[in-house]
């Protein structure tokens, strides 16, 4: 489980974002990084229970999480490292194109949703196209009671176009959504919620909530 040690950790390094100072905390990294690591086990054993494609994508639980260091080479800002843990589960791991499930670890700004974020062009236009002629089970998914409950902002665009997309008509019944440059989903948990002993539990409910709609966006990758 994630521990108050490892909000700690992030909440130092934060402060003292720098190669001399990580060096020499070093070990108090390790220990937050094998909390995270323990909690993304859980989890691919938690989704792969109502996720089949997960169960059969065998993922390395270390594939998931994110590097700490930064890649700077191209950034102004040069922080060597990265303030928070980040997952992404998904079949065939987190450099596919396939959407998923996501868990953002940091002090004061945890947060943990699914779907797909800014995807290439490609997968976005045949997402599109999914949900234009699927749009009433769109809206089934979205209007779902616990979908709603978890997620009352609903689905959130990753940028959005002011005109409907080439091929789309303003009068299109879909068009708000079509107009999205990505489709995901956001919750945000505090710190006393992180450290809680069922918080993987509960991190497992909003998943399990979120795997329909999950399923509706990879259907998309799947046109012809």
């Amino acid at each position: 489980m994630i521990t108050d040690t490892t909000l700690a950790f992030l909440s130092e390094l934060n402060a003292n974002n720098d190669r001399l100072w990580f060096g020499e905390h070093k070990p108090e990294y390790q220990q937050a990084y094998s909390e995270m690591l323990e909690t993304v086990v859980q989890l691919l054993v938690a989704i792969s229970a109502f996720d089949g494609e997960i169960a059969t994508s065998h993922l390395d639980p270390k594939s998931c999480i994110m590097r700490i260091k930064r890649d700077i080479r191209f950034s102004r800002e040069k922080s060597p490292y990265k303030t928070n843990f980040f997952a992404f589960i998904n079949k065939g791991g987190r450099k596919s194109l396939w959407g998923g499930y996501y868990f953002h670890l940091e002090p004061g700004g945890s947060f943990a949703g699914g779907g797909i974020y800014m995807p290439e062009p490609a997968v976005l236009e045949q997402t599109r196209r999914e949900i234009n002629d699927n749009f009433l089970e769109w809206q089934a998914i979205l209007a779902d009671k616990a979908f709603a409950t978890q997620f009352p902002e609903g689905v959130l665009p990753s940028g959005k176009l002011v005109r409907p997309p080439k091929g789309y008509e303003s009068s299109n019944p879909a068009v708000e959504y079509l107009k999205f440059k990505g489709y995901y989903t956001q919750r945000f948990f505090a710190d006393q919620e992180i450290t809680d002993p069922g918080f993987v539990g509960e991190l497992t409910k909003v998943f399990s909530t979120i795997h329909p709609l999950v399923q509706f966006l990879n259907r998309a990758l799947f046109r012809d």
